[in-house]
């Protein structure tokens, strides 16, 4: 999600656009330096002021554009930024998996064309079946700026020991009397299940949720794929309702379960 920047914290927004490290401590002197202007008093004397992530302020804006976040901030000294990147210990055989879930950036384009094709060809209960839906580089690199410039939508790939196995992606309720509520589309490489990679994208889909003031998360899963309804069920999500026939595959009918969870 990219917001505007106030004028004078611009500077600030363009450093991080440069920052190539996950983490970086800045002191006050330094931000200011950057800024070319005094920090106003409550950045010295109120934690709350580094925290805030709505408007009307927006000096956030400077680094969160660049998807980084506040890990420590030591008053009047100086702040810590960190990536929006998780990495995570996976649950799997090899003790030596590591998950790293980060939203999608411009250069991931290919790579999740490429597992997006994955992920339709290796399941016959998607919406698309082989060659039905085709995404351009071209096409997916304007969705990508489109996800990132919203403040209603996001989408984050999850990278297990270097490889994409799999990305959730949230889009906010389309009126106000629906913002509250986002739905979910995951999808996740065979070649990852037993990884906990879906779990891990669900999790992170939840913290993005609350951080942006969702408290409402819908998804759609086939009530034949019985094994992903069972992980739905054990991170929380309830079985609201059934859409009848809503498939034709291989001229079967098949159903579509409504899941929830208020969080």
């Amino acid at each position: 999600m990219v917001t505007k920047v106030e004028n004078k914290y611009l500077p600030l927004s363009s450093f991080f656009t440069k920052v190539t490290h996950n983490e970086v401590t800045l002191t006050y002197t330094a931000i200011e330096t950057i800024v070319g202007l005094p920090l106003p008093n409550a950045a010295y004397l109120n934690i709350t002021w580094w925290k805030k992530s709505k408007p009307p302020s927006t000096h956030f804006s400077a680094w969160m554009n660049s998807d980084f976040t506040i890990k420590e901030i030591k008053l009047g000294s100086s702040v810590t930024f960190v990536k929006e990147t998780d990495v995570v210990n996976v649950s799997s055989t090899n003790s030596e998996d590591i998950l790293i879930i980060r939203p999608v950036q411009l250069d991931d384009a290919r790579f999740f064309i490429k597992l997006q094709h994955e992920v339709d060809l290796e399941f016959d209960f998607t919406l698309f079946g082989k060659d039905e839906y085709k995404m351009s580089l071209q096409s997916i690199r304007k969705r990508i700026v489109e996800w990132k410039q919203s403040k209603s939508t996001s989408l984050f790939v999850g990278i297990l020991n270097g490889e994409f196995a799999g990305f959730v992606a949230l889009v906010a309720g389309p009126s106000p009397r629906a913002s509250h509520r986002a739905t979910i589309t995951i999808g996740v490489s065979r070649a990852y299940y037993g990884k906990s990679v879906r779990t891990s994208l669900l999790k992170k889909a939840e913290v993005w949720a609350l951080k942006v003031g969702i408290s409402r998360l819908e998804l759609t899963v086939v009530e034949k794929k019985e094994p992903t309804l069972a992980i739905y069920k054990k991170m929380g999500y309830v079985v609201e309702g059934t859409r009848r026939n809503s498939l034709l595959i291989n001229e079967e009918y098949i159903n579509e379960l409504y899941m929830g969870k208020n969080i």
